[in-house]
Formats: structure tokens, C-alpha cells, sequence
């Protein structure tokens, strides 16, 4: 016990710099799981989470029986894994390109330009949208100037996913190149030389050496990603949202956020349910995703 206090008191300084995000966790992540309670009750503000009585499961019976349950899990799962499917390869893509760049102006660039738009806030991006996207916007200028008719895109349900997850991916492509960037930073000039020597082409390099020395960080971002997937993205999402494209377009963060605040008569409990039940959703994806990959790829996040 001594020596343990000991080597506290002896690294004093890196305990001080950890108290700080510790305490953040603390306050902002697990004190608010005190309210989580809310889900299982019939939540009145005048009686307080404790005064106010259980009801079991009840909310999300109701969530599970109601019409929207289906819609609302099959538009946040459509949404989600397109998003996943189309947006993960782009950014490795960009970084695997960039790293053959010889010329440094050129290659800095790019960066500049594919991690601009990273700064755009939602409120802006989807303005810009909706003036490119509209019926007499440029898009459509440019498609019958080419013989093909209009399409009044935001008021269409077909092409809202598609709309949100290439804007996504145009958007933050730079910035998410940045991490694979960095791991090709890592790996050693020799295995190129000696592949270089042998005559080993670029596309063989890319294959046989730069994609190896990537993959665990490309395997923890596919992780990672896994526990938000149900996150679709809130308020892009509700930005986007018109009475013409709701069919698509209503995803659990927004159904949520309609039903516990905005509609006419809030029901808090029956909004945290299906939060919580989101919550544990994507908890089973991260634990199932994290055990596959370490069976098959030998890594994982522990």
C-alpha cells in the first residue's frame, strides 16, 4: 500500500491531467444514467423521476406493437448500413492515393480541399441542398441540358438516403482519411524497397503491403463505427426531413425526439424506451462485432 501511494504521490502530475476527463465521464456520461429509470415508469414532472410509479416494460410493449416500429427500425437500419457500406472504403481509398502523390503542393492541396467541407456546419450543408437540389437549382439545369427530365429530389423518398449518405461522404471524406493517413505514415520504406526491387507494381504494393499495415486501424474504425450505427445522424436527418419525403426519412433520433418534445403532449418515459432500447441495440452490435473481428482478424478494442 505504501509503494502504491508511493508512485502516486511520485507521478502526481499524470493523475492531475487525468482527473479532468475522468470527471467529465463522470458527470456528463454516468450521472445521467440515473434517469434511465424514466423508461421503466410512468414519468409525471410534478411527481419526480423517484415519486413517480413503475410500469414495468409497458413502453416498450408499446413501441414494439405500434405501426411505427417497423418503419422507424427499417428507415434507421437502411440509412445506417448504406452510410456504412458506401462511406467506409472512400476515405482509404483517398489515403492510398494520396500516398503515391510525389508531388507535395499537389498532394497538400487535396487534403485542403477534401477536408474543407468537414467545417460545414449541418444547417449550412443542408441549405446548400436544398438550393442545388430544387427543381430549377443546378443539378437539375445541368440534367436537361442533357436531355434527361427534372427530378424535385427532397420531395422524392426514393432519394433521400441517397442524398444524405453521398452529401455525408463528400463532406467528411478528408477528414476521415486523416487516421489512414497517419497508419501508412507507419509502415516501413523497406518493405517498399525490397518490393520495388523485386518489381512489384503499385497495385501489388498497395495490396501486399500498405492495405496489411492499415488494416487494424480500419478494423477498430469498423468497430467503433458498429456501436453508432443506429446514430444516424440527428440533426441532418431532421433538417432534411419534408412532409413528401417522411416515408424515408423518420429514423429512431428523430422519432424520438418528436414523441418526447415536440409533440403536443410529451411522453418522456415512452422517448427514453426507445432510446434505451436503441442504446442496447447498439451495445449487442459493438460486443458481437468486436468478438468476430478478434476470432477471425486477431483485433479488436479489448
Amino acid at each position: 500500500m505504501k509503494s502504491l501511494w508511493r508512485r502516486t504521490f511520485n507521478n502526481w502530475e499524470l493523475y492531475a491531467l487525468f482527473a479532468l476527463p475522468l470527471l467529465y465521464i463522470i458527470v456528463f456520461q454516468y450521472i445521467p444514467i440515473y434517469g434511465i429509470q424514466i423508461a421503466f415508469k410512468q414519468f409525471s414532472p410534478v411527481k419526480g423521476i423517484t415519486g413517480s410509479p413503475w410500469i414495468g416494460f409497458d413502453h416498450f410493449i408499446r413501441f414494439f406493437e405500434s405501426y411505427e416500429f417497423w418503419r422507424v427500425m427499417k428507415n434507421t437500419l437502411e440509412l445506417s448500413l448504406y452510410h456504412l457500406i458506401a462511406g467506409f472504403p472512400f476515405p482509404i481509398l483517398l489515403a492510398l492515393s494520396l500516398n503515391y502523390v510525389m508531388n507535395q503542393r499537389f498532394k497538400k492541396f487535396v487534403q485542403m480541399v477534401t477536408y474543407a467541407p468537414h467545417f460545414i456546419s449541418a444547417v449550412v450543408m443542408v441549405g446548400i441542398m436544398l438550393v442545388a437540389l430544387e427543381p430549377r437549382g443546378p443539378i437539375n439545369a445541368l440534367l436537361q441540358a442533357v436531355g434527361i427530365t427534372p427530378v424535385h429530389f427532397m420531395a422524392e423518398a426514393s432519394w433521400f438516403k441517397s442524398i444524405y449518405v453521398w452529401s455525408d461522404i463528400w463532406q467528411n471524406i478528408g477528414y476521415s482519411c486523416i487516421i489512414y493517413l497517419a497508419a501508412l505514415s507507419g509502415v516501413s520504406p523497406s518493405l517498399h524497397e525490397a518490393a520495388v526491387m523485386d518489381g512489384a507494381s503499385k497495385l501489388r504494393r498497395i495490396w501486399h503491403i500498405d492495405l496489411p499495415g492499415i488494416m487494424p486501424v480500419a478494423i477498430i474504425l469498423l468497430i467503433l463505427s458498429m456501436g453508432s450505427i443506429l446514430n444516424a445522424g440527428f440533426e441532418k436527418v431532421l433538417l432534411m426531413q419534408t412532409p413528401l419525403n417522411m416515408e424515408s426519412a423518420e429514423v429512431i433520433d428523430t422519432y424520438v425526439y418528436k414523441v418526447g418534445l415536440v409533440s403536443a403532449l410529451p411522453n418522456y418515459s415512452y422517448a427514453a424506451a426507445i432510446g434505451l432500447f436503441k442504446s442496447v441495440v447498439a451495445f449487442i452490435l459493438l460486443i458481437t462485432v468486436n468478438y468476430t473481428a478478434k476470432r477471425i482478424g486477431n483485433e479488436s478494442l479489448w
